[in-house]
């Protein structure tokens, strides 16, 4: 399945902002992902980048002028406005957002915003001392009354050369912003799942852990695919390097025990569950309370470890439960017995021995095993295209009349 964004209609308002730099990779990465991008610029955005760098990347004409008799699309800007599928202005200075707060229709882009009906991203750039201004601030809350999606600023290094808030969000974090709105009519809208990620940590003492090479990177991919599909996500992730996707909601956790405390809290009232997350099979039998030195350990260190219980049986009754299994070798075998064992719906296997999928890279290669003993072998995709391949089968697992659905036994 493709990105909410492919073959979507995108306004892309760009407002005279140093940050202007920002909007041509905005545009750059929108068109890669399929997106029909019309690039309004303000008279101000044209003193800092040009028409013809939107034009190069969007291979589409940019509207600059309201009153441009030789610009087709200035001229029908109100069709144009009712055909979008989303706006979004970045940066979007103070001014603009002045504008747009009090109604005012004085250019092609505030104009083309009151015509529309669309859902409306704004991205704040601009000094810190503006943005923490009260007028600012009250013009910001009148957008969010009004159903407008404000996003950012970041705090960091300002034009201005000051540290504070006023940062634009960076790009990855605009585009995914958008394709979780775009996707909240998809088909899987109404329905809860939870996804767990990421590589829990054992404590040994204050400074080391017991852990895994789990990036996260699959967990958190799943967990996108399925707001894009208009789902409404719960994400459980052990510590990772990752950015919190926009849209999910983001419980962090270190250890098993609190991945399992998170995850049976989130599953109450949950459609279904994606435990994409490498859980820790062992813990320190006991956590020293001060740094293990190396002089006070003798030739070794010892430790005495305690299996970690298996809380996935567990979770409530009526719950769909999704599996990983990450193997290096029997694959196949020790992936069924997963399936068996954990009372699953579906697992998914992958061979954490191959170099080009599994930990830390963005692709993945996975074979999908069901009850009936299905297995499907698929190809090396990206780790957001697996889970889409997952959700298909979730999907139609949980249109399923109750009777003939996944059985979730009950545990004594």
């Amino acid at each position: 399945m493709n990105s909410p964004l492919f073959g979507s209609k995108v306004i892309l308002g760009v407002t005279g902002s140093i940050a202007c730099y920002k909007a041509a990779d905005l545009a750059s990465k929108l068109t890669q992902q399929g997106a029909l991008v019309d690039v309004i610029l303000t008279r101000g955005a044209a003193n800092f980048i040009t028409p013809l760098t939107f034009h190069s990347l969007t291979h589409r004409p940019v509207i600059t002028d309201l009153f441009d008799v030789q610009s087709e699309q200035a001229i029908s800007h109100v069709a144009m406005a009712q055909s979008a599928d989303i706006i979004v202005v970045a940066p979007a200075t103070a001014h603009v957002i002045a504008k747009l707060a009090h109604g005012f229709a004085d250019d092609a882009l505030t104009t083309t915003i009151l015509a529309s009906s669309a859902p409306v991203v704004v991205a704040p750039a601009m000094d810190g001392y503006m943005f923490d201004n009260p007028a600012t601030q009250e013009n910001l809350e009148k957008l969010r009354q009004r159903g407008i999606t404000i996003i950012g600023p970041a705090e960091g290094y300002l034009a201005s050369g000051l540290k504070g808030m006023g940062r634009m969000l960076e790009v990855p974090q605009i585009v995914d912003t958008l394709c979780g709105i775009l996707g909240r009519q998809g088909d899987m809208a109404g329905k809860s799942v939870v996804v767990s990620a990421g590589g829990t940590q054992e404590p040994i003492d204050p400074v080391r852990v017991i852990t895994n090479r789990s990036s996260g990177k699959m967990g958190y991919a799943v967990a996108q695919a399925a707001r894009d599909r208009g789902a409404r996500v719960t994400l459980v992730t052990a510590p990772t390097s990752l950015p919190d996707p926009a849209g999910v909601e983001v419980r962090h956790v270190t250890t098993v025990a609190e991945m399992r405390e998170a995850v049976l809290s989130a599953c109450a009232g949950a459609d279904a569950l994606i435990m994409a997350a490498a859980v820790s099979d062992y813990r320190t039998a006991e956590v020293a309370s001060q740094k293990i030195r190396k002089n006070d350990a003798g030739e070794g260190l010892v430790l005495h470890l305690a299996k970690n219980d298996d809380f996935f049986l567990e979770v409530p009754e009526g719950v769909l439960r999704v599996g990983f299994a990450a193997e290096s070798e029997n694959l196949l075998d020790n992936a069924r017995k997963k399936l068996t064992d954990k009372k699953l719906a579906l697992i998914v296997a992958n061979d954490i021995t191959a170099t080009d999928s599994g930990f830390n890279v963005d692709n993945n290669k996975v074979a999908i095993l069901d009850t009936d003993g299905g297995v499907e072998d698929l190809p090396l995709m990206t780790k957001y295209q697996v889970g889409h391949s997952i959700l298909d089968r979730v999907v139609k697992l949980l249109a399923l009349p109750s009777e003939e659905g996944p059985s979730t036994p009950a545990v004594s």
